[in-house]
């Protein structure tokens, strides 16, 4: 019989201590809170570094392999897009400027119109219109994707915030999941099971929607570059967002594009920019498969849903950080739904995947409570065997009766002496 208190007279006989446990993760959580997209960035670029970091911690220190890594991250990834992103926002804000100023010439868009498609239209009067209003809503959404990230001192910090993060991760990774299997209140094949879940749903995330939107992108913008397509950066920017939607894609960037090429005469590039985008918007196709396989994507309103309700929550590394959040809530549901139906007596169906119970508690050894328990060898050296039960096809002779039991057997010799 079992002597483990219940567990609410456990946190009954231990109230300062569960008070004083809420109180530090409360106030952790606060302290975290202000900068916790930049640590959701540390902990998206630690988890893609982490095998490069086990390869060099072969040769070098653990240390030393971390710092080498976080100077590449910065050289090769963070420095890159901030550039990427100031570059769209500049040219976000000069064609709000062109809008506003009134410098794009309507009436040559016009006569162009009616040349290629024999009717006319008054794009002038419209442009009048609601020249104001673009221009304002295109300066706000600049301006407001800057407020959304963060102002520049608040960029600088977290970024910093972020490196920090990268290197500890690096460094002290494997401590940190030691750490958090062991103050989790959870099983530990459940532990496991989780554990191999998020791996493989981080992995579908970052390599599956992340990379191959950024594929996706910059073989867009080079084409876009090609063709000789203003806002080249701010188009890139765009098809990369649009990549991470299902049922989208970079369709949304490059179709707007080839009718515009195609309305202000540019008709051959509107052409091979239809091909192009077609072959680019096929990639995904492949791409997919080939990086992460064909069983590792994600649920389309899953990644819908997580995308947008992540840039809320997370703000911009929402992008990635939302559809796991999602997916990971579904796994811990199945998991929870699963344990509770075992620890209810009744064996999951359906969908959800059945486990031992006694898993943690002894191997499987196809025993129940119904079936006999078979002879098992022993291992102890001193054991005197089992005799053997004779055979059926050798009766056991039967010992003689009286005297004749206890009398030795007579010799031929002794028989012929009597005589």
């Amino acid at each position: 019989m079992s002597t483990r208190p219940e567990l609410s007279e456990w946190l009954s006989d231990r109230a300062g201590l569960v008070v004083l446990t809420l109180i530090s993760v409360l106030l952790a959580a606060l302290i975290v809170l202000p900068y916790l997209q930049y640590v959701l960035l540390g902990v998206i670029l630690a988890y893609i570094l982490m095998p490069a970091q086990r390869q060099l911690e072969r040769y070098v220190r653990s240390m030393t392999a971390a710092l080498v890594l976080v100077v590449v991250a910065i050289l090769t990834i963070l420095l890159p897009v901030m550039y990427v992103l100031a570059v769209a926002l500049g040219q976000a804000l000069d064609i709000a400027m062109d809008v506003q100023d009134g410098t794009l010439n309507v009436q040559d868009i016009e006569q162009q119109i009616e040349t290629e498609f024999g009717y006319s239209v008054d794009l002038q009067e419209t442009y009048t219109t609601y020249q104001e209003p673009i221009a304002t809503g295109l300066q706000e959404v600049a301006t407001g994707t800057l407020e959304f990230v963060g102002g520049v001192p608040s960029i600088a910090i977290g970024l910093t915030v972020t490196v920090f993060v990268l290197f500890a991760l690096l460094r002290d990774g494997d401590r940190l999941v030691s750490w958090v299997q062991y103050v989790l209140p959870v099983e530990d094949h459940v532990q496991r099971e989780l554990l191999t879940e998020l791996d493989q749903l981080m992995w579908a995330s970052v390599v599956g929607n992340v990379v191959v939107a950024m594929i996706q992108a910059v073989l867009l913008g080079v084409g876009l570059m090609f063709l000789d397509v203003p806002a080249v950066v701010l188009l890139t920017v765009a098809a990369f967002v649009a990549a991470l939607l299902p049922l989208i894609g970079v369709f949304a960037i490059w179709m707007p594009v080839s009718i515009y090429l195609a309305v202000i005469g540019e008709t051959v590039p509107a052409a091979i920019l239809v091909g192009y985008g077609l072959l680019v918007s096929a990639s995904d196709t492949y791409l997919r498969p080939a990086l992460i396989g064909r069983t590792s994507a994600f649920n389309s309103a899953i990644v819908v849903v997580g995308i947008f309700g992540g840039l809320v929550v997370f703000g911009a590394v929402g992008l990635f950080i939302g559809p796991v959040v999602l997916g990971g809530a579904k796994i811990t549901l199945d998991l929870f739904a699963r344990e509770w139906a075992i620890s209810e007596g009744n064996p999951p169906v359906g969908p959800l995947p059945a486990a031992d119970p006694a898993a943690d508690t002894a191997p499987n050894t196809g025993i129940t409570d119904e079936s006999p328990i078979p002879d098992a060898e022993s291992d102890d050296p001193n054991e005197e065997p089992t005799p053997e039960p004779p055979s059926e096809s050798e009766p056991e002779p039967e010992p003689e009766s009286g005297a004749d039991a206890d009398r030795p057997e007579s010799t031929g010799s002794e028989t012929d002496s009597t005589e």
